[in-house]
């Protein structure tokens, strides 16, 4: 094992950490934390899967159906930006100890809600714990992973998400074909075992380090070199890697003011990671409420089919996920997040059209692809701009652009149910194509006007680009 020396600098520690191999330590984050992921899908996915037994129990319309997205996705957006905030302020640590704790209880107690109005309330409360794992989350991920695979890894992290919705979909086909439980139960169940699994991850979560990067941000040099020292030991330095350092980070500052400097300091980055949030937000959230609520009904499928059809799915997004991360680092992050976005507005016209057909085969299988290349789109899209932010503002900028792409996921989960209700789903889809079509767009502006692409390179060398 190479040595290291005994004390580390501030302007050492990122080096450091782009030296280390591989270990079974940075596997451990990456589950850890992926597991963050995996239930904000599982809780999504089994709405969806759910939602039609649970609108019969309290006999909603299909707008108020739509309101439980809308009140979820409401509730990520104010615990996105609180999340950023405090992540930046109190470390990355706390927070995702405290959040994966407060979601849990929260989905619990929404498994016992008596009344509709008691359900969304539950739905907002456990989704701002979901919201601030976006922040902490993508932040601390970035922080730990050595740059020649932080693209990767990250990716890798938010791929967790389509085994979540795999996870959604099986419990939700058990409950409701499996043990045929009635309506009024089969979704409270669901609930509440996603509660309780969420429990399991924090026994790792509680072994995990804070972010050295964060600590040497707010002169914690000693904590900060603590954790170094024994990542080294557990993995080793690669001297082929960057000798690069990371320039001092300024501490966190106050909410109003990480705002203002993000838009004075950083209006670009911030403008492209609002776009690709707010493009990929929409369109994902926006196809799932579009077709759980309205789409598979008029194809005939039934509620105890449904979950199958979210499972078939949500293969289609893994295999589209991890197909994006193998090439990630390789074709940079402006042709992943390009080429991934341009399809993901592709494949909704192909999704439009199995529909017109009326065929329940054609719209399972354009749905598998839409969801593999809508998922390829958004996975490359967050390790894209978190990777842009400055250590002390990095949370607080993911949480604004997480905070932004919520305000568009909200109301297309709440409008475009109704839309295409009221008038046919293609004008619901052209939308949801629009959007789409809006994140390539917006990269393409980033490329032109010489936006950096962070592949490979240093966290230290990006904030100074």
């Amino acid at each position: 094992m190479t040595s290291t020396p005994t004390t580390l600098t501030a302007d050492s520690i990122g080096a450091r950490l782009d030296r280390l191999r591989w270990s079974g330590t940075h596997l451990s984050i990456l589950l850890a934390l992926g597991a963050g992921w995996l239930f904000d899908s599982l809780e999504v996915n089994l709405v969806g899967s759910v939602i039609n037994p649970l609108s019969e129990h309290f006999r909603a319309t299909p707008e108020q159906s739509s309101r439980i997205f809308w009140v979820w996705l409401l509730g990520i957006l104010f615990g996105a930006m609180a999340g950023g905030f405090f992540a930046d302020k109190f470390g990355r640590r706390r927070l995702f100890l405290f959040t994966l704790l407060w979601y849990c209880t929260f989905t619990v107690l929404t498994a016992l809600s008596p009344s509709l109005e008691l359900l969304y309330a539950l739905r907002f409360l456990t989704a701002l714990g979901v919201g601030a794992e976006y922040a902490i989350i993508n932040a601390a991920i970035m922080e730990f992973m050595p740059a020649r695979v932080r693209g990767k890894s990250a990716a890798a992290v938010m791929n967790c998400w389509s085994l979540g919705a795999i996870a959604s979909g099986l419990i939700a086909f058990l409950l409701l074909n499996t043990f045929a439980l009635a309506s009024a139960v089969s979704w409270r169940y669901g609930f509440a075992l996603g509660g309780v699994l969420a429990l399991l991850v924090l026994v790792f979560r509680r072994r995990l380090p804070e972010s050295p990067r964060w600590l040497a941000s707010q002169g914690r040099m000693e904590e900060a070199e603590e954790i170094v020292r024994r990542l080294t030991e557990r993995a080793g330095i690669d001297p082929q890697a960057s000798n690069s350092v990371d320039d001092h980070e300024p501490r966190a500052p106050g909410f109003g003011q990480a705002i203002r400097e993000l838009i004075r300091r950083y209006p670009g980055r911030l403008a492209l990671g609002c776009a690709l949030d707010l493009s990929e937000a929409f369109g994902y959230y926006g196809i799932f409420a579009l077709m759980s609520i309205v789409v598979l009904k008029q194809v005939h499928y039934t509620d105890a089919e449904i979950p199958f059809v979210f499972i078939l799915g949500s293969i289609g997004s893994l295999i589209g996920g991890v197909c994006m991360t193998m090439m990630f680092d390789r074709l940079g992050r402006r042709w992943s997040v390009g080429l991934f976005y341009a399809l993901a507005a592709a494949s909704i016209g192909g999704l439009a059209a199995a529909t017109s057909t009326g065929d329940r085969q054609w719209v399972l299988i354009a749905f598998m692809i839409a969801n593999a290349v809508s998922t390829g789109a958004w996975t490359a899209a967050y390790p894209t701009f978190t990777e842009l932010f400055p250590t002390h503002l990095r949370a607080a900028g993911i949480g604004t652009s997480v905070a932004v792409g919520r305000i568009g996921a909200a109301y297309g989960a709440l409008y475009l149910p109704t839309l295409a209700a009221q008038i046919g789903a293609t004008a619901s889809y052209i939308l949801i194509m629009a959007f789409w079509s809006f994140g390539s767009i917006a990269m393409i502006v980033w490329s032109v006007g010489g936006g950096v692409d962070g592949a490979r390179k240093p966290l230290s060398a990006l904030s100074t680009l």
